[in-house]
């Protein structure tokens, strides 16, 4: 019997889905989840839910569907042991190394397939199969057909995204936020990119919308056909949104689940009706109306776009025009510019002028003051410009069940301190790398490309594989200015069903003709490339942050890996030890694709350049492989080569992906290289600060008061004839080693290198 899983941002929302009918729940903890900016589930709270859940015959999944530094491994390790005490019915994973201390230690433990991990074919589902996994969560770019027929050839549970919030990138592979900021989707910070306002260069001048923010899904009247297909978990999207807004969508979902058989267009159209109070933001069904895939390249962008709808969810209520102090130290605020004046109990949404948060919120007070303005309370932190959305109306409210028991005193278990066992990646055999040659390696989109780029004598060139590359190579049109030795072969990093019998096609082809390297970048690639007797190198899109994601593709045998864009000088040099740092090579220049989109945009969008509110400068390149945006500002650690090569990287590479080479530009990179020069108007990305972390922002903010305090006393030193009283030195009185524990803990070795 398929499943209706449904999300629990908090305790309320869950009531909501239990109370009505939902077969599970996800939730997330306080970490290694991709919602990080919810509310999420304390510990006690969630022993209960597991608890209370297993009582009435349901089933909760946790998310730990992020992936983890090197620094974060001891912490991950201790909160997989807790989750293994606690019992929920599933995992939801994205990094490798969740696969690979489960393998080793909690093979109890139940693993799902995120959405995050890009499972896009049957190729990808069936490894996972075969390592482990019962479930995955499809990627929401695909179509019924595609669906269908990875169904029918994989033994694997299917799990679809049925109703809710659209990423605009594909599944996995958004860098945006990540790029400005550190805030990365991967490790759930996204700060939605994708929402925002932007100014756009059009024929004529500028024009503004909102060019990529998405429709939400909503597959309604496809339910039958999913189910009929063999579907079995249906899921709701909506960690952030209010528990009104969960109970009501799987209230629909949930009839026409038990009703379709009867009469499935009554029972459709019984289920809409209950959806019309979703005031979210224009519904899409996205790839599910198409024949084939080109058709759907040529026109799902029109379906999920629209510029002109505000990256909000909900009614729009105002703006907040004023604020001040309420009851019980409430925050009060006064709205202007919408249609509807919210009432207590209504469910809105505020978001931040600056797109720095957003939050939902249950208004409970309200005050009519003597010029008849109404005042209704906030949350803290929002101020004078910010939007609010209504999201739920009072009268939709309904009182549900209590899931958790009134006391959960007695639940009191919590990660404790064991230390991660010792892992060693596996030493590099002789002779083993020689398709990995020290050096710089040039990657490239266009043969044409391969004819410029030769001239800096890379020890390698990267194709990428394209529509337009494949049908020159296999029909071999072009005589190569390289040996096919010294070409390497890219993988796109979305791999759909729609084109896997293709692309397995198109890899034996290569092999045939004599092409022997091959990169991956999706987990179908690993499959299909097994037993062919090639090179295999994981990808950037092979998320590597850690040693233990590492070692588990060491152990899908694959031995030299890219480092990926959004990595940091600290953590790559925390995951691989000097001995194994000729295994990695790493992007020192690149355009990285920070959205990367499985369709073509639509018509209107006649513009390359556009930017954000603070003149960001990016642009777009819509294409039949579909559409990429990519920042002006490329990233840069050209200077820092040498640096690298003394540290034992001596394999870099320069990435010229989805860009058209010229002579000149490329004249200047590679003499930037050969001169140890920064060059200007370029990006570090996160090679010198990692990704935003609180934690880390809490260490300097206390770093700062020290400093400050050390300022005081030295000034009072002076004040007391300089050398009165002793003064601390710059570092304090103490001495600490940067080196976090990571994977070194003092437990017994296990698991070293291939399993």
């Amino acid at each position: 019997m398929a499943e209706l899983l449904a999300p629990a941002g908090n305790i309320e929302s869950l009531d909501a889905a239990i109370g009505e009918g939902a077969d599970a729940v996800y939730l997330g903890l306080k970490s290694f989840n991709a919602r990080l900016r919810t509310t999420n589930f304390a510990w006690n709270q969630f022993e209960a839910a597991v608890n209370s859940l297993h009582r009435q015959n349901k089933k909760i999944y946790v998310t730990v569907n992020t992936v983890s530094e090197e620094r974060d491994l001891e912490r991950l390790y201790r909160f997989l042991s807790y989750l293994n005490k606690i019992g929920p019915d599933g995992l939801i994973v994205q990094d490798f190394a969740v696969i690979r201390m489960c393998q080793e230690f909690f093979p109890e433990l139940e693993l799902h397939a995120s959405t995050q991990m890009n499972v896009a074919s049957a190729s990808a589902a069936n490894l996972l199969s075969k390592e482990g996994f019962k479930r995955v969560v499809l990627a929401r770019e695909l179509g019924l057909e595609e669906i269908r027929d990875i169904k029918s050839k994989t033994n694997a549970e299917l799990e679809v995204f049925v109703h809710g919030a659209l990423c605009v990138s594909e599944s996995g592979l958004c860098l945006f936020s990540s790029f400005l900021g550190g805030k990365s989707a991967n490790r759930g910070m996204c700060t939605q990119a994708c929402r925002r306002f932007y100014t756009a260069e059009v024929p004529g001048g500028m024009d503004q919308g909102y060019y990529f923010s998405p429709c939400d899904l909503q597959l309604i009247d496809k339910m039958p056909d999913l189910l009929d297909a063999g579907v079995e978990s249906f899921k709701i999207e909506g960690r952030m949104k209010s528990a009104e807004y969960v109970g009501s969508v799987v209230s629909a979902y949930r009839y026409v689940m038990d009703h379709y058989q009867e009469n499935k267009k009554e029972a459709v159209a019984a289920a809409k009706r209950m959806l019309s109070t979703d005031f979210a933001r224009n519904k899409t069904s996205y790839w599910y109306n198409f024949k084939s895939v080109n058709e759907g390249i040529d026109n799902a962008g029109e379906l999920i776009l629209n510029p002109k709808q505000a990256g909000g969810t909900g009614i729009y209520l105002g703006k907040i025009d004023m604020t001040r102090p309420g009851p019980q130290d409430f925050k009060m605020a006064l709205l202007k510019g919408g249609a509807y004046d919210p009432d207590p109990g209504d469910s809105i949404r505020l978001h931040k002028k600056d797109d720095t948060g957003r939050e939902s919120h249950k208004v409970r007070f309200l005050d009519l003051d003597d010029k008849g303005n109404r005042w209704i309370d906030i949350p803290a932190g929002f101020s004078q410009g910010d939007s609010v959305y209504l999201l739920q109306t009072k009268s939709m409210s309904k009182r549900y069940p209590h899931v958790l028991p009134n006391d959960i005193g007695k639940y009191s278990h919590q990660p404790g301190d064991e230390q991660l066992p010792i892992l060693d990646l596996t030493a590099v055999g002789k002779n083993e790398l020689n398709y990995f040659p020290e050096g710089v390696y040039i990657q490239v989109s266009s043969i044409e490309d391969i004819f410029v780029v030769q001239a800096g004598h890379p020890v390698r060139v990267i194709l990428e594989l394209n529509s337009t590359t494949i049908p020159d190579l296999v029909k071999q049109k072009t005589v190569l200015p390289l040996s096919k030795k010294q070409i390497i072969l890219s993988l796109d990093p979305f791999c759909p069903a729609g084109i896997e019998a293709e692309t397995e096609k198109t890899i034996a082809e290569l092999i045939e003709i004599g092409f022997k390297t091959f990169i991956a970048n999706n987990i179908a690639h690993i499959q299909m490339l097994k037993g062919k007797g090639v090179n295999v190198i994981a990808g950037p899109y092979l998320y590597t942050f850690n040693r233990w994601a590492v070692s588990w593709l060491e152990n899908q045998n694959i031995g030299a890996f890219v480092s990926p864009y959004e990595n940091s000088r600290h953590n790559l040099e925390e995951v691989y030890d000097p001995q194994f740092r000729q295994r990695v090579l790493v992007p020192i220049f690149a355009y990285p694709a920070l959205f990367r989109m499985r369709f073509k945009l639509p018509k209107a969008y006649d513009f390359t350049f556009f930017s954000d509110k603070e003149e960001v400068n990016f642009k777009v390149n819509s294409t039949p492989d579909g559409s990429f945006v990519m920042p002006e500002t490329p990233f840069s650690i050209i200077d820092k080569a040498d640096f690298l090569a003394s540290n034992g990287f001596k394999r870099v590479l320069i990435d010229f992906s989805k860009t058209r080479v010229q002579k000149t530009h490329f004249k200047q990179v590679y003499q930037a290289l050969l001169k140890k020069q920064i060059l200007p108007g370029t990006s570090r990305f996160n090679w010198k600060d990692g990704f935003y972390s609180p934690e880390k922002l809490e260490n300097y903010r206390a770093a700062d008061e020290r400093r400050q305090k050390t300022e005081k006393l030295k000034k009072a030193g002076r004040d007391f004839g300089g050398k009165g009283r002793g003064t601390l030195n710059g570092r304090g009185s103490h001495s600490y080693n940067a080196k976090t524990s990571g994977s070194k803990g003092h437990g017994t070795p296990k698991g070293k290198g291939r399993r």
